[in-house]
C-alpha cells in the first residue's frame, strides 16, 4: 500500500463487518439498528395513525389496531452483528381493501440525500440493504419516495425461509425525473416497508413512477392479513452506489445524537418557582433540533425541589412552551399544578416521567 494511503478496511469486528469509521455518513438511514427507542424503552406499543415507534420508525396506517410494535419482540436470536430490531406482530387476519396501507417508514432529511442528486441529469445509484425475519413467506414489497410522495419506485424482495434472518439488497437506478428537495431540513427520501397495502396504493416494482402515493409493490405479502404473524427488520442502510457494502455501526451516542435532532427525551432541569403554583425551566437541548420542537408530553406527574428539601407535587399534568422561549437548541417550559411553592425560589427536578420534545419530518 503506498505511503499516505488509507484502507478503510483496516478495521474490522469479529464477523468480519467493517468498522473503520472512515465512510463518514454512509448510512442514511438513521437508528438503522433499532438501538434507540426513546419515546417506549423497549414496550411494546399498537400505533395510532401518524404515530413513532422505535426513534425515526413510523407507522403510516389507515387505520389503528391492526399490529404492535416493539424493540426486540419475541426474543429471536438477533442476526450475527445486532443487538436489536424493529419487531411488528400482526393483530388480526385483516383483509385489505383497496385504499388500506400499513407501513413501516423513515423519512430522511434533505441535507443528508442532496449529494443524491435526485431529479437531475446527474443522480446517483444507491442500494437499500437490511435483514428481515417474519413467520411468513413470499414476495415483499416497498418504496423509495420523494418528500411529496409524488415520485416512487416500488421494489420488492423475497423471504423463502420462515422464522430465519434473510439478507435483502436492492439496487434502484437514480431518478433523473421529477422534483426532489436539496439540501433543507424538509423530507428528502421515504424509504417504506410495505405491511399489507391495496391497489390504490401499490404499482409494479422496477421502475420510478410519477403516481402520487405509492406506498409498496403490487402484489406483496400481507403481514396485517395473518394474525399472529411477525415481521422483525434492523440493519436498514441506504448508502450511494450500486453494490450493498459492510453495515456503518456507529457508537451508541452518536446514535443517539443523530435521533434527538428529531425528538428529545428530557429528564432533567432547573425551575423556578412564578408563584400561582407554576414554575418555569429553560432548558438547553443536548443537540441543535431539526425546527423548533413542539412539546409532545409531560409528565404525568411531577415532583420538584428547593435546596431546603420542600418537594413539590404536581396534583394533575401541566405543561406549556411560554412564548418567546421555543429555537432549535434552547426551551423554556412552564408547568403549574404545584401547590405550596415559594416564589422566586431555585427548583430541581427531583422524580417524575419525561418531558417529550419533537421536532420530526
Amino acid at each position: 500500500m503506498p505511503y499516505g494511503t488509507v484502507n478503510a478496511d483496516l478495521m474490522t469486528t469479529s464477523d468480519g463487518v467493517s468498522s473503520s469509521g472512515l465512510y463518514g455518513f454512509k448510512n442514511r438511514i438513521i437508528n438503522s439498528a433499532m438501538v434507540i427507542d426513546q419515546r417506549n424503552a423497549g414496550a411494546s406499543v399498537t400505533p395510532t395513525a401518524s404515530a413513532y415507534t422505535l426513534d425515526r420508525w413510523y407507522a403510516n396506517i389507515s387505520q389503528s389496531s391492526k399490529f404492535s410494535v416493539q424493540q426486540n419482540a419475541g426474543s429471536v436470536t438477533t442476526p450475527s452483528g445486532f443487538t436489536n430490531y424493529l419487531g411488528i406482530t400482526s393483530l388480526s387476519a385483516y383483509s385489505i381493501g383497496a385504499t388500506d396501507y400499513f407501513i413501516l417508514q423513515q423519512a430522511i432529511e434533505g441535507f443528508n440525500t442532496a449529494d443524491l442528486k435526485w431529479g437531475t441529469a446527474f443522480a446517483q445509484n444507491v442500494t437499500l440493504s437490511f435483514q428481515v425475519y417474519s413467520s411468513l413467506t413470499g414476495t415483499f414489497g416497498g418504496t423509495i419516495s420523494s418528500g411529496a410522495s409524488q415520485r416512487a419506485y416500488p421494489f420488492t424482495y423475497t423471504i423463502s425461509s420462515a422464522n430465519t434472518w434473510t439478507t435483502v439488497s436492492v439496487t434502484i437506478a437514480g431518478d433523473t425525473g421529477g422534483t426532489w428537495n436539496g439540501a433543507t431540513n424538509g423530507v428528502g427520501v421515504i424509504v417504506r416497508f410495505g405491511l399489507g397495502v391495496g391497489s390504490t396504493y401499490s404499482a409494479t416494482a422496477g421502475s420510478w413512477t410519477s403516481t402520487n402515493f405509492i406506498f409498496s409493490a403490487t402484489g406483496a405479502t400481507s403481514v396485517v392479513g395473518t394474525n399472529g404473524a411477525t415481521f422483525y427488520i434492523t440493519g436498514v442502510q441506504l448508502e450511494k452506489g450500486s453494490t450493498a457494502t459492510s453495515f456503518d455501526y456507529r457508537p451508541y451516542g452518536t446514535e443517539l445524537s443523530l435521533c434527538q435532532r428529531y425528538f428529545v427525551s428530557l429528564q432533567e432541569g432547573i425551575w423556578t418557582a412564578n408563584g400561582s403554583g407554576t414554575a418555569t425551566a429553560g432548558i438547553y437541548m443536548p443537540v441543535t433540533m431539526r425546527a423548533t420542537p413542539t412539546l409532545y408530553a409531560t409528565p404525568a406527574v411531577m415532583t420538584i425541589w428547593d435546596p431546603q428539601i420542600t418537594s413539590y407535587t404536581q396534583s394533575s399534568a401541566s405543561g406549556s412552551l411560554p412564548l418567546g422561549g421555543p429555537s432549535k437548541d434552547f426551551v423554556i417550559i412552564q408547568s403549574g399544578n404545584f401547590s405550596g411553592m415559594n416564589t422566586g425560589r431555585t427548583l430541581f427536578w427531583q422524580s417524575g416521567g419525561a418531558i417529550l420534545l419533537g421536532a420530526e419530518l
